[in-house]
C-alpha cells in the first residue's frame, strides 16, 4: 500500500515541481529544473506501482547505486563539433564495487551528477548516450541549486559537523542556513524522480551513498513503501552531543531510517547513531544473533558496520604497468641512491587531514633527532581540495608556509627534507611513491575512512618487475610501516600500525622514529598481518557482504501490511502483521450494542492515562466514563494496573462497582465494598533485604533514578536519567539481581525505562483468567471482551482472551476485542493511536450504557 500522504515538505522550498511522469523501463526524461522543488501531492499513476514495472528479460538481480557523482569523466571533444567524451572513472569506488560484485551476479545502473556541466540543449543527448552506454542515469541540476547544495549544505555544514566542527563564530563558517537546507532537499527530491524512472519496486535494491543524500530514503519509501533500500555513510557520524546542535537533526535521523540497511565503516560511527537515535527519537536497538536491529513503526532497521576495501585487481594491474617501473625507477634514483629515507604523507587539501600538524611532527623529528637530518625525506602529496572556502586557501597558505621553514632551517643543497606536491599526481605516480616509500603517515584529525594506508600495503607488495627495479630477491619478505591517527575510520583494522594522536606533536615525532629504528622482522610481521586482511576484505567482499545482509533484512517485506504516516520529512512506513488493524468505533459499538454479557479490562498508565502525565490521577472525565459503563449491568469492568493497590482505591474511589487488580494483578477486588484477594499465594518479601540495596546503589551512582517500593514488588526507575546511561545501568542491574536472587521465588524483569522485582507466577494474565472463570462460574459467559493496554506486561493478558476464544471460558461467537495502543508488534489484534482515541471509544461504549440504564 503507497502513502497519499506527500504533502507541504513543511514548505522547505519555493516554485513549482513538474509532476512525476508515468514510470517505465523508458529513457529516463530529463529534469531541467530551474528553481527550488516543492512537495506535490503523489500521482495516482505512479502510486499503483505493479503494472507498468514488468521485470527486465534479464532474470539477473538489478541494484541501482545511487551517489552524488557518477561513475564517468566527461570531455568535450576537441574538434569545432558539439559532443561529448566519456569514459568510466577507474577510481571511483562506485566502479570498483561493480567490479567487486561481478557482472554475470547482477546488473548495475548508476544515478548521480556528472562534474561537468551540461548545457540543457545537449541533455537529451547525453542522457541517452549514458543510459545505452554506461548504464548511467545523469541527475542534471542548475548551477546555483548544485552550489547551494554541494559547497553550501554539504561541504559548509554537514560536512565540518560530521567531522566535529561547531561554528562557534561566523568566521569558522557552517552556521544553518535554511535555504541552503531547502536546495539540499530539493536536490535530493530530483535525485528521487530520476530513480523513479528507471526503478523497479518490487524486484530492485537501491543503494544510497554517503552524507549528499541523506533524506533521499524518504522520498523513496513515500512513493514505494516496500522499495529495498539500503543506505552507507562514507563519512564519519558525529557523537550526539555534537550531532544534536544540527537544527534538521530529527528531519535527517527519521530519513535515515527509512531506509532497510543503514553502513557504517567502525562501530564508533554505528554507536553514535544509535545513540542520537535514543537520545532524539527515544528508539532502543538490540543484537539479534549478531545483528544489530532498530524497532522503527514494526519495521526492522538493520546496522551494517564494515569498513570498505580496495580494488585488489586494480592496484595490481597498475603495479604491472611499464609507467609504473619507470617511475619507481625515477624515484629511487631520486632518493634511494642518494641515501635518503622516504616518508609519505597522502592527503587531500584540507583542515581535517591534519597536514601542518604531520609537517611539524617532522620539524619535531629533525629537532629531537639530528641523526636523521640529511637523510630523511617526508614527501607529502596534496590532493586538490574537493571543497572551496576560506578554510581551504588557510591551510594552503600553512602547509606553504611550514614546508618552507622547514627546509631553510634543515635543508642544504641537495637536500630538502620536505618534498610538497601540490598538483594532481596520476594513479600510477602515487602508486609508485608508495612502492618506494619506506613508511605512510596518515595522521588526519578525523577522516570517515581513508583507503590510502590500504593501497600503501598493498603496493608495498610489489611483484616480480619491481623487485627487479629495487633490486631485491623476489623472495626477500616484504615489508611496511604506518603511523595511522586514531581518528580515521581504517585505524581498527590496522592492528600492526603505530597508532597516534595527530594532535600531540611530540607522540607523533616519536613514533616515525620508532617506524625508522624498528627491526626488519617486525617490519614483515607487521606488513603479513596487514595484507592477509587487506587482500581478503577488499571492495568485492565490502559490496557482497553488504547486499547479502540488505536482502536478508528485506525478506520480510511482502508479509507485512504497510502504510505511510506523517508529513514532509517527518514521514515513516508502519509495518505490520497482515491481521493488524485499526479498532473502528462503528464496529466495537455495533458488537457492544447486541451483546448482553461483557468484560472490560483496561490498563491504566499509558492507556487511561499518558505515559508521560505528569499527574497520574484520574481525571473527572475519566471518572464518569468508568461509572456509566460499570452502571451497566451487563458490564464487568475492571482496571489491570502495576500501581499499588492504595493509590488506586484512592484514586478510583468514585466508582463504587470498578474492579481493580493492582501490582499486575497480584491483588484484586470485584469492587469497591469487596475484600482484597490475591491470585497467587502469599509472598515472603524476605527478598526485599536483598534486592533493596542493589537497587539504592544503582539510585546513586545514576542521577535521576528512584526506587518504588510496592508490597510485592520492587521498582526501579530510570525514567529521568540519562538514556545511554540509565540503559546501560539498567542491564547491569538486571544482570546483578538475577545473581543475587537466584534462589528467590522472583521474577527480575525489565520494562519501559524500570527494572522490576516481583512474585513469580504473577502477570496480568492471571487476572484476565480469574475474570473470566469467575464469570463463567457464575454462568456469566461473556459474549462480548474488550482488553486494552499499552506495554510488554500487558500482552499477556491479550494471550488470554486470544487464546480463550475457542474455550469455554468464552460464549460460542463472541466478540474479542485485544487493543493497544500505538501501532507495534503486538499480540492484539487491534490498536488505536493514543489515549484521546481510547478515552473517545470508551465514551461511546458509556453513551450507549447511559441509554440502556434505565435511571
Amino acid at each position: 500500500m503507497v502513502s497519499k500522504s506527500y504533502s507541504n515538505l513543511l514548505e522547505l522550498a519555493s516554485g513549482e515541481a513538474p509532476s512525476f511522469g508515468r514510470i517505465g523501463r523508458r529513457i529516463p526524461r530529463i529534469m531541467t529544473v530551474a528553481s527550488l522543488i516543492s512537495d506535490v501531492d503523489d500521482d495516482p499513476l505512479e502510486s499503483a506501482c505493479s503494472e507498468d514495472m514488468s521485470s527486465s528479460s534479464v532474470q539477473r538481480d538489478r541494484i541501482i547505486i545511487v551517489a552524488n557523482q557518477l561513475p564517468i569523466r566527461a570531455q568535450r571533444k576537441s574538434d569545432t563539433s558539439k559532443g561529448w567524451i566519456f569514459n568510466w572513472d577507474e577510481n571511483s569506488l562506485l566502479l570498483q564495487l561493480k567490479d567487486g560484485l561481478g557482472d554475470d551476479e547482477i546488473e548495475v545502473i548508476y544515478v548521480g551528477c556528472l562534474k561537468e556541466e551540461i548545457h540543457p540543449n545537449e541533455q537529451d543527448e547525453v542522457s541517452l548516450i549514458l543510459l545505452e552506454t554506461f548504464k548511467c542515469v545523469p541527475t542534471f541540476l542548475p548551477p546555483d541549486l548544485f552550489s547551494r547544495y554541494y559547497h553550501g549544505f554539504c561541504k559548509q555544514q554537514l560536512w565540518p559537523l560530521f567531522h566535529y566542527m561547531l561554528p562557534l563564530s561566523p568566521d569558522l563558517g557552517g552556521r544553518f542556513n535554511r535555504s541552503l537546507w531547502q536546495a539540499y532537499v530539493s536536490v535530493n527530491k530530483i535525485f528521487a524522480d530520476r530513480i523513479m524512472e528507471v526503478i523497479n519496486p518490487e524486484d530492485d535494491f537501491v543503494w544510497i551513498h554517503d552524507y549528499h543524500l541523506m533524506v533521499l530514503p524518504t522520498f523513496l519509501r513515500k512513493r514505494f513503501n516496500r522499495v529495498k533500500l539500503g543506505f552507507f555513510l562514507h563519512s564519519p557520524f558525529p557523537s550526539s552531543e555534537i550531532y544534536k546542535t544540527l537544527p534538521v537533526r530529527e528531519e535527517i535521523l527519521r530519513a535515515i531510517l527509512n531506509s532497510d540497511l543503514i553502513g557504517f565503516h567502525t562501530f564508533d560511527y554505528a554507536r553514535h547513531f544509535l545513540s542520537c537515535c535514543s537520545r532524539m527519537l527515544g528508539l532502543t536497538y538490540e543484537s539479534k544473533r549478531g545483528y544489530i536491529g532498530l524497532e522503527y513503526y514494526g519495521r526492522t532497521v538493520s546496522i551494517k558496520i564494515l569498513p570498505v576495501g580496495i580494488h585488489m585487481g586494480q592496484l595490481q594491474s597498475v603495479l604491472s604497468l611499464p609507467e609504473t617501473e619507470a617511475k619507481v625507477a625515477e624515484l629511487m634514483k631520486q632518493f634511494c641512491d642518494r641515501g635518503r629515507i622516504m616518508l609519505l604523507g597522502v592527503d587531500d587539501m584540507d583542515i581535517f587531514k591534519g597536514i601542518s600538524l604531520k609537517l611539524l611532527a617532522m620539524e619535531q623529528l629533525l629537532v629531537q633527532h639530528p641523526e636523521w637530518q640529511g637523510k630523511v625525506v617526508l614527501v607529502q602529496i596534496a590532493n586538490p581540495a574537493r571543497g572551496r572556502g576560506k578554510d581551504v586557501k588557510e591551510v594552503q597558505a600553512e602547509t606553504s608556509s611550514t614546508v618552507k621553514r622547514i627546509n631553510e632551517t634543515f635543508g642544504n643543497p641537495g637536500y630538502k627534507p620536505v618534498v610538497l606536491i601540490d598538483e594532481p599526481l596520476k594513479f600510477y605516480e602515487r602508486i609508485a611513491y608508495y612502492v618506494v616509500a619506506e613508511c605512510c603517515l596518515v595522521t588526519a584529525v578525523r577522516d570517515g575512512m581513508n583507503l590510502i594506508p590500504y593501497e600503501y600495503i598493498i603496493s608495498r607488495q610489489r611483484n616480480a618487475k619491481l623487485d627487479k627495479v629495487l633490486e631485491l630477491e623476489p623472495s626477500n619478505p616484504k615489508k611496511s610501516m604506518l603511523v595511522v591517527s586514531e581518528f580515521i575510520g581504517c585505524s581498527p583494522s590496522l592492528s600492526g600500525a603505530i597508532r597516534v594522536n595527530p594532535w600531540n606533536i611530540d607522540a607523533v615525532a616519536d613514533a616515525m622514529d620508532c617506524a625508522l629504528e624498528m627491526a626488519e622482522p617486525e617490519k614483515q610481521l607487521r606488513h603479513e598481518k596487514h595484507y592477509r586482511y587487506v587482500s581478503t576484505h577488499d571492495v568485492g567482499y565490502w559490496a557482497r557482504s553488504f547486499l547479502q545482509d540488505l536482502e536478508r533484512t528485506c525478506r520480510g517485506h511482502l508479509r507485512q501490511r504497510c502504510w505511510g504516516i506523517g508529513f514532509g520529512l517527518s514521514f515513516r512506513v508502519v509495518a505490520l502483521d497482515s491481521n493488524f488493524r485499526k479498532l473502528s468505533m462503528e464496529h466495537i459499538v455495533s458488537a457492544y450494542k447486541r451483546t448482553t454479557t461483557r468484560a472490560i479490562l483496561l490498563d491504566y498508565d499509558g492507556t487511561l492515562m499518558p505515559q508521560a502525565s505528569i499527574d497520574k490521577s484520574p481525571t473527572s472525565k475519566s471518572i464518569d466514563i468508568l461509572n456509566n459503563l460499570c452502571r451497566d449491568k451487563n458490564n464487568m469492568v475492571f482496571i489491570v494496573s502495576a500501581k499499588s493497590r492504595k493509590v488506586l482505591a484512592e484514586w478510583l474511589s468514585p466508582c463504587e462497582k470498578l474492579g481493580i487488580a493492582a501490582e499486575h494483578g497480584y491483588f484484586l477486588r470485584l469492587k469497591r465494598d469487596a475484600e482484597w484477594e490475591t491470585c497467587a499465594p502469599v509472598a515472603d518479601s524476605s527478598w526485599k533485604q536483598i534486592a533493596e540495596p542493589v537497587m539504592k546503589l544503582y539510585t546513586e551512582t545514576t542521577d535521576g533514578s528512584t526506587i518504588e517500593d510496592k508490597e510485592t514488588a520492587l521498582v526501579w526507575s530510570y525514567e529521568d536519567a540519562d538514556p545511554d546511561f540509565g540503559s546501560c545501568q539498567a542491564k547491569e542491574l538486571l544482570d546483578h539481581l538475577e545473581s543475587v536472587l537466584a534462589n528467590e521465588p522472583v521474577n527480575v524483569k525489565s520494562g519501559q525505562n524500570v527494572v522490576e522485582v516481583k512474585p513469580q507466577g504473577v502477570n496480568k494474565g492471571l487476572v484476565a483468567k480469574r475474570l473470566l472463570s469467575t464469570m463463567q462460574e457464575r454462568g456469566m459467559s461473556p459474549d462480548f471482551v474488550l482488553c486494552i493496554g499499552d506495554d510488554r506486561s500487558d500482552e499477556d493478558m491479550f494471550e488470554v482472551i486470544t487464546s480463550s476464544i475457542a474455550g469455554p471460558s468464552i460464549a460460542p461467537r463472541a466478540e474479542v476485542f485485544a487493543c493497544t495502543v500505538g501501532r507495534k508488534p503486538s499480540k492484539a489484534k487491534y490498536y488505536l493511536d493514543d489515549t484521546g482515541e481510547i478515552v473517545r471509544l470508551l465514551q461511546g461504549l458509556a453513551s450507549v450504557s447511559e441509554q440502556t440504564v434505565p435511571l
